[in-house]
């Protein structure tokens, strides 16, 4: 398994709702990918509260390295993309992604 994680300081501007609104996209995806697992999305509520500014993400869980190509080349995903490089803070500098096979 390859858990897709990525995290996102939005701009300040952008609202939550928005936010939800982008998020709910991305579930969307959903059972379009064959071997996508699973999609959570949201913000963070960590105790710790080091989020650096990185208050919002989503994992993306597939079964494999070739689920998640199939997935970045999949045009929901590249319209999701560009949503959250618009609204986040510096467009692609405020967006972190770590890929963890599990």
């Amino acid at each position: 398994m390859i858990r897709h994680i990525v995290l996102i300081r939005f701009r300040a501007d952008v609202s939550e709702p928005t936010i939800a609104a982008i998020f709910a996209d991305l579930r969307a995806i959903h059972g379009k990918v064959p071997g996508l697992a699973d999609i959570r999305a949201g913000k963070s509520e960590s105790p710790e509260q080091i989020e650096r500014g990185y208050l919002h993400g989503f994992t993306v869980d597939f079964d494999g390295w070739p689920a998640l190509a199939a997935y970045q080349d999949h045009p929901d995903h590249r319209r999701v993309g560009a949503a959250l490089v618009a609204h986040a803070e510096g467009g692609l500098d405020g967006i972190l992604v770590f890929d963890l096979p599990c």
